[in-house]
Order: structure tokens, then C-alpha cells, then sequence
């Protein structure tokens, strides 16, 4: 046999073998895929042909108390294919929504959050204070594991927060946080040129290092965001300026210890807030706590977030989440 033909033989043998691997393979992946998914994809996806895109609110014909879940970073996405959790367009039509509806009786907020952007925590704090004023209805909180920052923040437009015995709370501050590649750049012979407008455009960027001049710039903006929080726990839980400013050094409190700070006003159990609840505005104690779903959301984490289950992040994956999640360079009121 001509060496040629071995040589042939050889290279269609193993081109037989890698095809026959890489259809045992998908065949596991997709087998995976859908054994661990199949019930949850199918739910989304008739949840999402039935009620249509993203931040679309169907209301109970009944009458019902309304359910923000503030549940993990404020404004932030948690997957690499779809936005995650924290749904903020959701809420903000929720709530408007609920202040058009004569069935909506409150609003409950189940906070589980560190926290996150200030502009996302301002803005629903806002909004939920005006639902308030343009309808006299109540607005309670209900503290999980953590209401820290800006979970804590949003909750001042609550009349009365509960938290969970184990809860922690305050973090009554804000951060900005960069990353400095400054000395691995040089390490490695990588010089960051940036052509600007003025000094201080390029500040906070990884591979130059901050002046004083740009540092004082950033910690005016800190101060300023700062200030702003101090006001709204003032004025959302009836305290002294000075007190809260002793209070707001950045730090966490156990449920206990915001208790005695005048930062919630009681300790217990969800369903302990809601019958209290119930009793105080003197509706059926039987009445729907109802929370809306994010019908694209769930549709498409469903579907991206198994995927992710099998396809892990690469390291490039992984280093461009702490660039971009812990050294953005937004104002946050958020827990580390």
C-alpha cells in the first residue's frame, strides 16, 4: 500500500472517530439539558406565549396585596446571556399598575438584596413614595437574609419593616469601586493611551493611576450620594440627623441590633408580617399577596441558565466579571 493511501486512510479513520465523539457528546449535553429542564422550560415558555415580552404586569381580578421581591443586586444582571433576578422596568410598571387598580389594597416588600446602583435604589424609593401620596395605601418591608445599602435604602418608603431574626441589615453607605492594572500593565510591557478632552476624562481608568486631584473628585460624588441616604433614613424612620450618621459608618447590624438602632420595628417571621398586615388595614386575612413574574425573564433564564450549567465560565469569563462588576466605577449603595 502507497504511503499516500495510508496516510489517507489514517486521516478519514480519525476524522470518523472525532465525528462519532462529537455526537456522543452533544447527545449527553442536549440528555442533560433536557432531562434537568424540561418542566421548568415548558412552564416559562407557556407563561411567556400567554402573556407576551418582558415587564408586561397582569393583575388578579381579586382584591390583592402587591409583592416587590427586591431579591439580589439592585440594577445588576446575573447572567451572561440574559438579565436575571432583580427585574427594576418590572417593578416601576408594576407599581403603576397597582396605583390605577382599586383591587390593590398595598404593597408588601420582600427584601433580600446587598444592595446595588444608587440610580435603580433611588428611583424605585421614589416612585414607591409617590404611590403612597397619590393613594394613601400602605407599604410594609419584610427583611430576609439581608437588606444591606440600598435593599435598606428602598425600604424607607415602608410604614413598618419586620426583619427575619437571622437578618442582616444597614451597611448605611457608599462605595465606588476600581480596578488598578497599573503594575501588572507594566509588568508585562502594556501601556494604557488614552487621548482625552481634559485631565481627569480617563480617571478610573485600569491602567492609570488616580491623582489626588481625580480621588477628591470621586469622594465628593461618594459624599454627596451619601448625604442623599442619610436624608431618606431620616426621614423614613423619624430619626435624628446626628443619630444617623453615628449609625451610617457603612457597618452591618443583626436584626437584634437595628432593633435597639430604631432601624426596623419588629423581629418575626414572614407570615407573622402578613397577618399583622392584614389586621392593620382590616382586609380578609385570606387575601393574595401577589408578585409578578418577569415572563421573558423566566422564559429565557430557563433556557440560557441551563445552558450555563453546561458550559462553565472560561477564566476570560470570570476576569471580565470582577473588571466589570467589582471595579466599574458606579456609584453604589451596596455590601461587600
Amino acid at each position: 500500500m502507497k504511503k499516500k493511501q495510508l496516510i489517507g486512510i489514517i486521516i478519514t479513520g480519525i476524522v470518523i472517530i472525532a465525528v462519532g465523539v462529537t455526537g456522543i457528546v452533544s447527545n449527553v449535553l442536549l440528555n442533560t439539558f433536557f432531562e434537568k429542564n424540561t418542566k421548568n422550560f415548558g412552564s416559562a415558555f407557556e407563561k411567556f406565549v400567554e402573556y407576551g415580552l418582558a415587564d408586561s404586569v397582569v393583575l388578579p381580578d381579586n382584591e390583592f396585596i402587591g409583592v416587590l421581591n427586591i431579591v439580589g443586586e439592585i440594577g445588576a444582571s446575573s447572567s451572561r446571556f440574559v438579565s436575571t433576578g432583580y427585574n427594576h422596568n418590572l417593578y416601576m410598571n408594576y407599581i403603576e399598575q397597582m396605583e390605577k387598580s382599586d383591587l390593590n389594597q398595598g404593597i408588601l416588600l420582600y427584601v433580600d438584596s446587598p444592595g446595588g446602583a444608587v440610580y435603580q435604589s433611588d428611583e424605585l424609593y421614589m416612585r414607591l413614595m409617590e404611590y403612597k401620596r397619590n393613594t394613601n395605601r400602605p407599604i410594609w418591608a419584610y427583611f430576609a437574609s439581608e437588606a444591606c445599602s440600598g435593599g435598606y435604602y428602598i425600604a424607607m418608603a415602608a410604614d413598618k419593616i419586620y426583619a427575619n431574626r437571622n437578618c442582616w441589615t444597614g451597611s448605611i453607605g457608599v462605595i465606588v469601586s476600581l480596578v488598578n492594572c497599573k503594575d501588572l500593565y507594566d509588568k508585562l510591557g502594556i501601556k494604557e493611551i488614552d487621548i482625552t478632552s481634559g485631565k481627569n476624562k480617563a480617571m478610573g481608568s485600569s491602567g492609570l493611576d488616580l491623582t489626588e486631584e481625580q480621588s477628591e473628585i470621586l469622594q465628593s460624588l461618594v459624599d454627596e450620594a451619601y448625604d442623599q441616604f442619610v436624608d431618606i433614613v431620616k426621614e423614613g424612620r423619624g430619626m435624628d440627623e446626628a443619630l444617623v450618621r453615628e449609625l451610617a459608618d457603612g457597618r452591618i447590624y443583626s436584626a437584634k441590633q437595628a432593633k435597639q438602632n430604631l432601624l426596623i420595628d419588629e423581629i418575626g417571621t414572614l407570615e407573622e408580617e402578613k397577618r399583622e398586615f392584614t389586621s392593620e388595614i382590616g382586609c380578609n386575612p385570606d387575601i393574595l399577596f401577589y408578585a409578578p413574574e418577569d415572563e421573558m425573564g423566566s422564559f429565557l433564564g430557563t433556557l440560557f441558565g441551563a445552558i450555563e450549567e453546561i458550559v462553565p465560565k472560561s477564566d476570560i469569563d470570570l476576569a471580565t466579571d470582577i473588571l466589570e462588576n467589582k471595579g466599574n466605577g458606579v456609584l453604589k449603595y451596596y455590601a461587600k
